[in-house]
């Protein structure tokens, strides 16, 4: 994708410049995409443009780019208005998860875009065949979801609605490479996706042991970052049942399967903590109390972990295998 394709050459418009979407303008500044970021808030504009400035603050420290931050944000224009998007290859949706807001956004921008397009939702929740239908040619809608930040993580996840071209979604995933990212693609639509799937699955688990008094949610937490965060980061779930052996977890799922929880609603303390106001850390109140130091401290924490975590899985990539084989038959020849 990089040796045959100009990020100069396809624009990039953002709907949505909070948390997520000012990180995913720096990913694609970063990438070389001219960047126009539209805030539907007017009053939210400064502080989209403060996110965007810190974000390139910490990836200049970090090593990130290859000039300074200034080169990049030539790049960015930020405005309140849609039709600023008028010359976008690829719009990004990143706003509230309401299916009445998305449509009337949809709507605007597809009346104002070229007819071929892309036009993507980063929504973690609501199906690509519900939104794809706001827009004429729905095969050019997919959902583009985000790991936050955007801008170091390796996730990507490329969402077909029913109607979804997967040409056009293979181009997408090609381009996850620009990226930086290991894209995952999901050929059909099923709600959650993969990978809200996936993790959802494990909340459900951690929270039936802790609402049974099997557990804390501390050691919860500590058995997750000591077995899963200890291989997954590198092989996933199925190449570590095939690592470790396989028909071993086949039996233990005969037996398992049937004791674990399947509950169609969040649980008992979740229930409390959100009943009472609970917001987590941004208001210090949720599975565990933080005080605004150490709200402050997590994030910081946080920042530099993802970077971190990111050098390290830049060094064992999902091929890396195939790239020493490679090496290793070069080396004889």
């Amino acid at each position: 994708m990089s040796g045959e394709f100009d990020p100069n050459d396809f624009p990039v418009g953002i709907i949505g410049l909070g948390m997520m979407g000012s990180s995913i303008a720096v990913c694609m500044l970063i990438a070389g995409h001219p960047v126009t970021g539209v805030e539907l808030v007017e009053d939210a504009l400064e502080g989209a443009k403060t996110r965007i400035k810190n974000h390139f603050k910490l990836a200049e420290e970090k090593g990130l780019l290859e000039g300074p931050p200034e080169d990049y944000l030539k790049k960015l224009t930020v405005s309140s208005d849609l039709t600023t998007l008028k010359d976008s290859r690829l719009v990004l949706e990143s706003i509230k998860e309401d299916i009445n807001i998305k449509k009337e956004v949809f709507e605007k921008v597809d009346a104002i875009v070229a007819k071929d397009a892309f036009i993507t939702s980063n929504t973690s929740a609501i199906p690509i065949s519900d939104l794809q239908v706001f827009v004429s040619n729905p095969e050019r809608f997919f959902g583009l979801h985000w790991m936050e930040p955007a801008f170091t993580t390796r996730f990507l996840e490329v969402i077909c609605g029913d109607k979804s071209d997967l040409k056009k979604a293979q181009f997408l995933y090609d381009l996850g490479e620009l990226w930086q990212k290991e894209t995952v693609l999901l050929k059909k639509d099923i709600p959650g996706f993969i990978a809200n799937r996936l993790m959802y699955a494990m909340y459900r688990e951690a929270m039936h042991l802790v609402d049974e008094d099997y557990a804390s949610v501390e050691d919860v937490d500590r058995a997750c970052r000591n077995v899963a965060g200890y291989f997954i980061p590198m092989m996933g779930v199925f190449r570590w049942m095939d690592f470790t052996g396989i028909a071993s977890y086949h039996k233990v799922m005969k037996d398992l399967f049937p004791t674990l929880n399947n509950a169609v609603a969040p649980g008992k303390l979740m229930n409390k903590i959100v009943d009472e106001g609970g917001r987590g850390i941004f208001n210090g109140k949720g599975f565990y109390q933080y005080t605004e130091e150490e709200k402050e401290i997590w994030q910081k924490l946080y920042n530099d972990f993802s970077f971190e975590i990111r050098d390290l899985t830049l060094k064992y990539p999902a091929d890396i295998v195939q790239q020493k084989l490679k090496g290793k038959q070069e080396d004889e020849q």
